[in-house]
């Protein structure tokens, strides 16, 4: 009756998401409370109970993820007021010239880059606020733009030293084991986004037109990044030596192994001794790093929720009941795994049950808890979980943002790049299965 309990309550919490009643932050939270008193949590006390694991132990269990969101929000908004990502895509707009498939590739690989520094709506902007007009205006259809911006993101996913926090912490494993497994996804990534940019501009041909349709004064965030791009414009394009400052962190991390937080951080000092003048230095760093702020609060309070959901679920109680009801429903071979998850792929969209940023956690977390799988091999299933969400989720700020930018709506983006990132995530639990399966 506990696991009926706790697998009714998890659907009730999915309800809520899929109907917008809660933030999702909220539900997560209510969700963890309740997953805690149905599994025989006491309410106070020092040992596994509600308020002193789930809440007070739960809120800070991804905290170094947290400071990575800080610090990779400070670096790209850095990259945006020294105009260090709209240099990168106008010299990319210049080198591919009236060539709609250069320009495009041009803007998939910037975002790449974007993508690797830091994640959700912020990236889109970065690489979209010049590259989706510039895209559009040579001929590349709107809904193919918004998703080369998007699976450019995704493509950069696997590099993201954020994500790799955020799995370390949340799955519970060192981040080489992240680093192992996600440096072999990225080329799956990296040929999946070719793929759909190449076959969908065959499929939709070349459309001539000016600029994206921008309402008066643009669209809130849009609109406001497209005048500070314009006014960086007029200040002239970032030193060349500059442009480097995505690849700094990437180098330190995976070329040198130091750790997360200390490559970002070395990200954001290149970005300020090479971007900004020295006598604006210190002012800029200040201002920039205020607005990340605002730019960190929403998932850094979605990362609370989830480190509650953690907690809860990790619970002695909650483990003894949701282990049989896991173990019965799980794929019990490598061959088995691959098609059975392969085929909830989708489960991962509109904030449902598969979504690693949600009450996937919680499914990875009960898959660990109960030695369902290697915990590597969860990693695997929800890193490849996430390139289906990271483009194709009409519910993400990323895609919404790049959708409405284009001036398409999200459920159109959806339609056009679900059948690659579900190839992609299949290819990626193919991988899983292969390395730590077999």
């Amino acid at each position: 009756m506990t696991a009926l309990g706790i697998l009714l309550t998890m659907a009730a919490g999915v309800g809520l998401m899929l109907t917008r009643r809660l933030p999702t932050a909220f539900a997560l939270v209510l969700l963890a409370v309740a997953i805690a008193l149905i599994a025989g949590a006491p309410l106070t006390g020092e040992e596994e109970s509600v308020v002193g694991t789930v809440v007070q132990e739960g809120a800070p269990l991804l905290a170094a993820t947290m400071v990575a969101i800080l610090l990779g929000s400070w670096l790209g908004t850095l990259m945006s007021e020294a105009g260090i990502a709209a240099t990168l895509v106008r010299k990319i707009v210049e080198f591919g010239g009236e060539r709609p498939s250069a320009v495009a590739v041009g803007i998939f690989l910037v975002a790449i880059l974007c993508g690797s520094i830091t994640g959700s709506a912020p990236a889109a902007m970065l690489a979209g606020v010049v590259g989706i007009p510039a895209m559009i205006a040579v001929g590349v259809a709107p809904t193919v733009a918004a998703g080369t911006v998007l699976v450019g993101i995704a493509a950069g996913l696997p590099l993201e030293l954020i994500n790799w926090q955020f799995l370390s912490d949340a799955i519970g494993v060192p981040v080489s084991t992240i680093r192992h497994f996600q440096l072999r996804l990225f080329p799956i990534a990296l040929v999946g986004g070719l793929v759909y940019i190449l076959v969908e501009m065959r499929r939709t041909g070349v459309r001539h037109t000016w600029a994206v349709r921008v309402g008066p004064g643009g669209r809130g965030a849009g609109g406001r990044r497209e005048r500070a791009a314009e006014r960086r414009r007029r200040r002239g394009d970032a030193p060349w030596y500059a442009l480097a400052t995505p690849l700094v962190p990437i180098v330190l991390a995976l070329g040198l192994e130091v750790p997360i937080v200390p490559s970002l951080l070395a990200g954001v000092v290149f970005a300020l001794v090479t971007a900004v003048p020295w006598r604006e230095m210190t002012s800029t760093a200040l201002r920039t790093l205020y607005r990340a702020f605002d730019v960190a609060a929403p998932p850094i309070v979605l990362f609370i929720a989830i480190g509650m959901l953690l907690a809860a679920v990790n619970l002695p109680g909650a483990v003894e009941a949701l282990g049989p009801v896991v173990v019965a429903v799980s794929p019990g071979n490598a061959v088995l795994f691959v098609l059975v998850f392969a085929l909830l792929a989708p489960l991962s969209l509109y904030r449902g049950p598969m979504n690693i940023f949600g009450l996937g956690a919680g499914v990875a977390g009960v898959l660990v808890a109960g030695g369902i799988y290697p915990a590597p091999a969860v990693v695997g299933l929800m890193a490849s979980y996430g390139q289906v969400l990271g483009v194709s989720d009409p519910t993400s700020t990323q895609t919404v943002w790049s959708s409405q930018y284009a001036g398409v709506r999200p459920e159109r983006s959806m339609m056009s790049t679900l059948p690659y990132t579900w190839v992609i995530a299949a290819a990626g639990l193919c991988l899983t299965a292969y390395l730590y399966l077999l």
